[in-house]
């Protein structure tokens, strides 16, 4: 008798073995989904928080160039008790300016790239190491005395730099006869190009803007 019953009890163990094997390969393949989706969820955090990192890093470096261009543009004009290089600046002389931008008191000041020749500041080294022999940007402050702290946390990791092209002007209504590249002109604007660097010195924006400065007694 106790033979016979567990006879009739095999089927019902194999039928029962069965479900389990199935419910554990069940559970088996649920566990990987969710681990997978728990790898995948992880990446797109860390790829999000690279992204959000790197847009940062950009509006840093961009903020910097901003400055430069301000700080250009004060250089130009110079600045109440701290003139600067504003005599250079004259709206109808090109004193000062050099093929290759000048060196010293006139450093960055550049006359304009031959006609055939890509524009100036494409060729320039503008990201220059501080003090490297031959750099032709002018850092931040240099000629205004403005102060930029750089280095530390979310802060530029360098002084950001700039260079001033001197260009012909035309007044609007006026024949632009002036060949491009050639200075036979009366009247002259400047081309600002300065670059900002992130807080990872790889991080780096380019901007431009066109300047000119008015005669003494000019109206606006």
């Amino acid at each position: 008798m106790a033979g016979a019953g567990v006879r009739g009890c095999l089927p019902g163990c194999a039928a029962g073995a069965r479900r389990r094997g199935a419910t554990l390969v069940y559970v088996l393949c649920l566990l990987v989904i969710i681990l997978l989706l728990g790898i995948s969820a992880a990446q797109m955090a860390l790829q999000g928080e690279k992204a959000a990192r790197g847009e940062r890093d950009r509006q840093i470096a961009f903020q910097a160039a901003e400055e430069a261009l301000v700080d250009a543009q004060n250089d130009i004009e110079g600045l109440p008790g701290a003139p600067g290089r504003s005599s250079l600046f004259a709206p109808d002389s090109a004193a000062g300016f050099e093929a290759g931008c000048g060196e010293g008191g006139a450093l960055g000041l550049c006359l304009p790239a031959p006609p055939d020749a890509p524009a100036l500041w494409l060729s320039m080294d503008l990201d220059g190491a501080e003090g490297a022999s031959g750099s032709r940007t002018v850092p931040y402050g240099q000629f205004t005395g403005a102060i930029m702290q750089t280095g530390q946390g979310f802060l530029p990791s360098r002084l950001p730099r700039y260079l001033i092209e001197l260009l012909p002007f035309h007044p609007p209504g006026a024949q632009a006869a002036a060949v491009a590249g050639s200075l036979a002109t009366e009247s002259y604007v400047y081309r600002i190009t300065a670059i900002g660097f992130g807080a990872q010195e790889s991080t780096q924006v380019v901007l431009q803007s066109y300047y000119r400065k008015q005669a003494a007694g000019a109206g606006p």
